[in-house]
């Protein structure tokens, strides 16, 4: 076995904190990776406090994992020692349900999260507020050696949550799409709908963020506590991607779709949406579900932002600080998503 050290949550009542523990020796198709930034997702948040399932617990939480290789298995290809390496929410599937061969890993009813899951070998898996990680080499991603590595982190998780749906819809020029929620999956909402070439406009509780969603690239803003502003944003959109995880009523955002629009929940509120039929049927409008992608598009997302530049703005924190950005986060207070420097471990 392999000594690693973390932070994690003793149980649902309990702050992070530091914890020695053991990570399995490197298998076959194995690569070993040494941990060099995480980035802070709200679910680390949900999932330690028990909101939305029982956790397993010692919990060390962290899907936005990377670093560099330093360990191969015999039969692992994929990687060469030093090489840059990525792990997002997900560390295995069973690669052979019809999810798995149509490259919809994240779907598969066998498939494992990166924390808060049982290993197939009986124990818990543990996460990326850590020094090291063992992982298949198929569920590790390749990272260009000329991205910012810490910018790259939130990609894995708030990158590909973002970049999926658009693709899926293939949105592009001739589309207005709106983006709920300025925040982690916001930022990178409106910088791959730009980037597309679709006409963006961010609705937000905060007159504040309008600067940010401009510099970000938007084209307009919509401030969803002004009745005038909101009444003239309707029927204006074909999609809008919803990135907030707190409660929040749709049904106001559901009339500033098109005929036929969409409405894209990527946030996961603790409370249910409460959605009337007429909701839907005046205008034929859909609302759907979006979690992250699979391996062959979370790679194609990571390259495509080589290409173009895009990385998520980040903040840097220590991991001692790690329940002072909670606490931020949590407030909405930060532009736009805590990076962990795991050489503060």
């Amino acid at each position: 076995m392999i000594q690693a050290k973390g932070y994690a949550a003793a149980s649902h009542e309990s702050n992070l904190a530091p914890w020695s523990f053991e990570r399995r020796d490197v298998g076959p198709h194995d690569v070993q990776i040494e941990i060099l930034f995480c980035g802070v997702c709200h679910s680390d948040l949900h999932q330690i406090k028990n909101d939305w399932f029982p956790g397993i617990f010692p919990m060390v939480p962290g899907h936005e994992i990377v670093g560099r290789i330093v360990a191969t298995g015999a039969h692992a290809h994929k990687f060469k020692i030093g090489d840059l390496a990525g792990v997002g929410c997900m560390v295995d599937s069973c690669g052979h349900c019809e999810d798995c061969k149509n490259n919809l890993e994240q779907c598969c009813p066998q498939g494992e999260q990166t924390y808060n899951a049982m290993g197939k070998d009986g124990t818990p898996n543990q996460g990326g507020y850590s020094n090291t990680i063992v992982v298949s080499e198929k569920f590790a991603l390749h990272i260009s050696e000329k991205m910012n590595l810490a910018a790259v982190a939130p990609l894995m998780c708030a990158g590909i949550t973002t970049y999926s749906p658009l693709r899926y819809w293939k949105v592009g020029k001739g589309h207005k799409v709106a983006v709920l929620g300025l925040g982690g999956l916001g930022h990178m909402a409106v910088k791959f709908a730009v980037a597309f070439g679709a006409e963006v406009t961010v609705l937000s509780t905060s007159p504040s963020k309008k600067e940010d969603a401009l510099q970000l690239g938007a084209h307009h803003f919509v401030v969803t506590k002004d009745p005038e502003q909101v009444a003239a944003a309707r029927s204006s959109f074909d999609f809008i991607v919803d990135t907030v995880s707190g409660p929040h009523d749709i049904n106001m955002y559901l009339g500033m779709l098109r005929t036929r629009g969409t409405h894209i929940a990527l946030g996961v509120p603790s409370e249910p949406y409460v959605v009337p039929a007429f909701s839907l049927l005046a205008g034929n409008k859909a609302i759907a579900g979006s979690g992250i992608g699979g391996l062959a598009e979370t790679q194609e997302m990571l390259d495509f932002c080589a290409e173009t530049g895009i990385v998520s703005d980040i903040e840097m924190i220590d991991i001692k600080d790690i329940h002072a950005a909670y606490n931020r986060m949590e407030k909405g207070d930060v532009r736009y998503r805590f990076v962990i420097d795991m050489a503060t471990l």
